[in-house]
C-alpha cells in the first residue's frame, strides 16, 4: 500500500535481525540535550487564553443571533472550538502543560467534562494504555472499541449492522464519525455509573452542570426545531473533528498481537506511526497531533516543540534505517482508506471463511 515504506520497513527488519539497533535512549539524550522536554508555561498560557476566546467569541455569536437558522454557523464554530478544547485536556493529561498533577485535572476536567462531556479520568487510563502499546491488535483500546475492523481475524466477533459496517468500512469509518462525540459522552456515562473513573461524583457533577447549561441556554433562546438542529450540528461538527484528528494516526501502519509486545519502544512508536507534513495550518488544526510519531516517542513534550523533535527524530532514524513515515493531508486519509478497503476485501469477496460465517 506504501510501497516506500513497506520497504525500508523490510530494510529494518533484516537489519534489526542481523544485530543493527537503534535506541531510543541515544534519541533521548538529543532531545533533552535541546532543552525540547521542558515545560512552556507561556505557550500554553498563550493556548489556553486562545482557547477561551474562541469559546467566548461563539457565545457573543450565539446570544447576538438569537432565533435565527444562521445558528447553525455557530453550531459549527462550536464544534470546532470544543475540539481545539481537546488540545487542552490531551496536552494536560499527558502532563505536557503541568507536571504537578492537581493543575492538570484541573484543566482537563475543565475542558473534557465541563466543556465536551467526555470523562477525563476514563480517557487518560484509555490514552495511556494506547500510548503503551499502539497498533497491537490485544493491548490497545482504540482498537477494542472500533467497529471496524484492522485484521481480518476480528471479523467473527462483529455481529449484524457491525458486519453492515465492516463490509463498507472505507468509507463508513469516515461517515460515522459524525457520531463520535456521541459515542464517547456515552461512554462518559457508562463509566462514571459504574464507578470506573478516580473521581466519579466530581465528574458526573461536572457533566450534569454541562447539560443543564447548554440545554438551558439552547432552548431559551433558540425555537425547539432549531434548538434540535443547532445540538446535533455542533455535536455531529465535534465528532467529525475529533475522527479527523485521530483516524491518520496510525491506521495502516505496522500491526502486532499476541500476549507479549514485539517492539522495542523506539520502533513500537516510530513504526506505528504516520506524521501529517506540518504547516502552520496543519499545526493548529491537529494541535501538534500531525507530529504523531514524536508525540508519541515524548508524550510529555509541550506542542510547541514537537516540530524541533521532528527533525531530530528524522535524522536519527535514517542514521539508523529505522522507516519513518511522513505525508500530506490528503494522502494520509487516502492510505486509511486504502487500508481499511484492503482489510475489508476477504468480506466483501466471500472469503472469511466457515468460522467467520457461523460467529
Amino acid at each position: 500500500m506504501n510501497p516506500p515504506y513497506d520497504e525500508a520497513l523490510s530494510r529494518h527488519r533484516s537489519e534489526r535481525t542481523a544485530g543493527a539497533s537503534a535506541t531510543f535512549a541515544e534519541l533521548l539524550q538529543r532531545v533533552k540535550a535541546e532543552g525540547l522536554l521542558d515545560l512552556a508555561p507561556g505557550y500554553y498560557f498563550f493556548r489556553l487564553t486562545l482557547n477561551a476566546a474562541l469559546f467566548a467569541a461563539g457565545l457573543v455569536a450565539f446570544f447576538a443571533l438569537g432565533d435565527s437558522w444562521l445558528q447553525l454557523l455557530v453550531a459549527v464554530w462550536m464544534g470546532l472550538s470544543g475540539g481545539q478544547s481537546a488540545f487542552m485536556w490531551h496536552d494536560a493529561g499527558h502532563k505536557a502543560m503541568f507536571r504537578r498533577r492537581r493543575p492538570a485535572d484541573v484543566v482537563g476536567y475543565i475542558h473534557g467534562n465541563l466543556v465536551n462531556g467526555v470523562s477525563y479520568g476514563w480517557w487518560v487510563n484509555h490514552h495511556n494504555r494506547h500510548h503503551s502499546h499502539p497498533n497491537h491488535l490485544d493491548m490497545d483500546p482504540d482498537i477494542g472499541r472500533r467497529t471496524v475492523i484492522f485484521d481480518i481475524k476480528q471479523y467473527p466477533s462483529r455481529t449484524g449492522r457491525q458486519r453492515l459496517v465492516v463490509r463498507y468500512q472505507s468509507v463508513l469509518f469516515f461517515v460515522l464519525l459524525v457520531l463520535e462525540s456521541y459515542k464517547m459522552q456515552k461512554t462518559a456515562v457508562q463509566m462514571i455509573a459504574r464507578r470506573e473513573v478516580p473521581r466519579p461524583v466530581l465528574e458526573g457533577v461536572l457533566l450534569l452542570v454541562r447539560a443543564a447549561i447548554y440545554l438551558t441556554l439552547v432552548f431559551t433562546v433558540l425555537s425547539p426545531l432549531l434548538a434540535i438542529a443547532f445540538v446535533l450540528v455542533q455535536q455531529a461538527t465535534l465528532g467529525v473533528y475529533f475522527g479527523l484528528m485521530f483516524a491518520p494516526n496510525h491506521k495502516g501502519m505496522e500491526l502486532r498481537d499476541g500476549e507479549e509486545e514485539s517492539l522495542d519502544w523506539l520502533a513500537r512508536q516510530v513504526l506505528t506511526s504516520r506524521n501529517i507534513r506540518p504547516s502552520l495550518l496543519i499545526d493548529f488544526l491537529y494541535g501538534g497531533l500531525n507530529y504523531q510519531v514524536e508525540h508519541h516517542l515524548f508524550p510529555s513534550m509541550p506542542q510547541k516543540n514537537l516540530a524541533r523533535a521532528r527533525e531530530l527524530t528524522r535524522d536519527y532514524c535514517a542514521e539508523r534505517g529505522m522507516p519513518y513515515h511522513e505525508v500530506g493531508f490528503w494522502a494520509s486519509y487516502k492510505e486509511v482508506a486504502s487500508f481499511l478497503h484492503e482489510v475489508s476485501a476477504p468480506v466483501r469477496d466471500g472469503r472469511t471463511g466457515p468460522t467467520a460465517q457461523a460467529a
